[in-house]
């Protein structure tokens, strides 16, 4: 109805209404679907660079030791990263936010080229503090799914990652084989390009809700790109320090083995780059089948926090499983089960914490998640290079297994001592916003300073 000079509205069930809504659906369909596509190229580029890099670091003398300060490098630089570039999302839209990731990742690979000595190596890891294609991604999704379709629609991500992961591999370690590390570098490079053009014609400028940019448009203008403030603020939102703390916690040690691997490929199984890069399309084979046949299903049948155990309880047998494994065929074995635990921990945490935040911050929590995944890699290969070369193989995978039994135990003490406060935080959450029925927040803050000023 019109109103002060507002515009009407029709009722939702008219012809014209549903037409609308209609079109609406399908226009961003159609963005959801290149953002796919986008992410794809990025892991198959990225997968083509980890065919790269420890065979071009080896030959430019690095050690274990060494390898593990490059690895560690590039996760304190995109810890340093994650927050901003989430907040940089929420404030300047997607369009620049995955702009500005795809022309860090192509600048990489060109450094990555004429990486001949091993300062250059260093150096070309500097652009990483941009790359963060996957995050922007998830931010796309994230603002144009519903929220009850919002673990589902995360999951094809990884479908796309899996894809990805066989293209990149397979590429990488025929290239890199054939044609040696530069030829290849300057193929991520053409590939990174040709990402950053499909966003510049596909992507809209913002991806946000007209309800959700007209509520914070005043706000955004006077918050900065990196604010402590701002962290703090959705730490505060009820679950949200809980699920940080375990997905911090139970994600430690399987991403200790994630940056590990190219290290144990080479050196404890003896691989090769060629077959090092089977041995990852593989994995992308697996990582294919578990996000498109079994997690979206998963997603839509059973809550997330059930999920949310059941990942962390098949990592611990996945632990046990690869403290003992000695061949390649016993590590393919173990694949399988420590791809899904993977998959569908970072899937369901990424949804909790999308969802307890109000639709303005969903850029900014993104941010954070991957600076979750960026501190194991800041301190992974350090962790893991000590119990490698110290304690063995056998040493990472008992660490996962006894982690992921605790870990239960210590998020069953936290849900006790919430029980206490339950009824402080329904008053918090009934003064400070609402919930729709999927649980999601909207535009739920915590009373702050700034907003009693205003």
């Amino acid at each position: 109805m019109k109103r002060g000079g507002e515009t009407t509205a029709k009722p939702s069930g008219t012809p014209g209404s549903s037409t609308t809504n209609t079109a609406e659906q399908s226009k961003k369909m159609r963005v959801i679907y290149v953002v796919y596509i986008i992410v794809s190229l990025d892991i198959t580029w990225m997968f083509l660079q980890f065919s790269v890099t420890p065979y071009l670091a080896k030959k430019l003398g690095f050690d274990t030791l060494w390898f593990g300060y490059l690895q560690t490098t590039v996760g304190l630089i995109q810890l340093i990263g994650g927050p901003m570039f989430g907040r940089f999302g929420d404030l300047f839209g997607a369009r620049a936010a995955l702009s500005l990731a795809c022309a860090a990742t192509t600048v990489s690979f060109l450094l990555l080229a004429v990486a001949n000595h091993p300062v250059l190596l260093f150096v070309h890891k500097l652009p990483t503090v941009f790359m963060h294609v996957l995050p922007a991604c998830q931010m796309v999704v994230t603002d144009l799914s519903e929220p009850e379709k919002r673990a589902e629609a995360l999951s094809k991500l990884g479908l796309c990652f899996g894809i990805g992961m066989i293209a990149g591999s397979t590429l990488g370690g025929n290239i890199s084989t054939r044609y040696g590390e530069t030829f290849a570098a300057c193929v991520g490079a053409a590939g990174s390009a040709f990402s950053l053009l499909l966003v510049l014609n596909f992507i809209p400028k913002s991806t946000k809700s007209e309800a959700s940019r007209s509520t914070t448009k005043s706000e955004n203008q006077n918050k900065k790109v990196f604010s402590l403030g701002e962290i703090t603020r959705l730490m505060k939102f009820p679950g949200v320090t809980r699920i940080f703390l375990i997905k911090i916690i139970a994600g430690l040690p399987s991403g200790i083995f994630q940056v590990m691997f190219s290290i144990i490929a080479m050196d404890f199984f003896k691989l090769e780059a060629q077959q090092n890069g089977y041995l990852m399309a593989y994995f992308g084979i697996v990582q294919m089948v578990v996000q498109g046949g079994v997690i979206g299903r998963l997603t839509s049948r059973f809550p997330e926090k059930s999920l949310l155990l059941l990942s962390i309880g098949v990592s611990a047998g996945v632990g046990l499983a690869q403290a003992y494994m000695q061949t390649v065929f016993q590590l393919c074995l173990t694949v399988t089960p420590w791809i899904f635990s993977l998959c569908l921990f970072n899937v369901t945490t990424d949804s909790m914490l999308t969802k307890s935040v109000p639709s303005s911050d969903t850029g900014t929590m993104l941010g954070l998640c991957a600076s979750v995944q960026s501190l194991v890699r800041t301190i992974g290969p350090t962790i893991g290079g000590f119990l490698y070369m110290n304690y063995g193989l056998a040493s990472i995978g008992l660490i996962e297994f006894f982690v992921n039994i605790v870990c239960p135990l210590f998020e069953s003490r936290l849900i006790g001592r919430r029980k206490g406060k339950g009824k402080d935080m329904r008053q918090m959450s009934v003064g400070s916003g609402n919930r729709t029925r999927d649980g999601r927040v909207e535009d739920l803050r915590p009373p702050n300073i700034n907003t009693i000023q205003s």
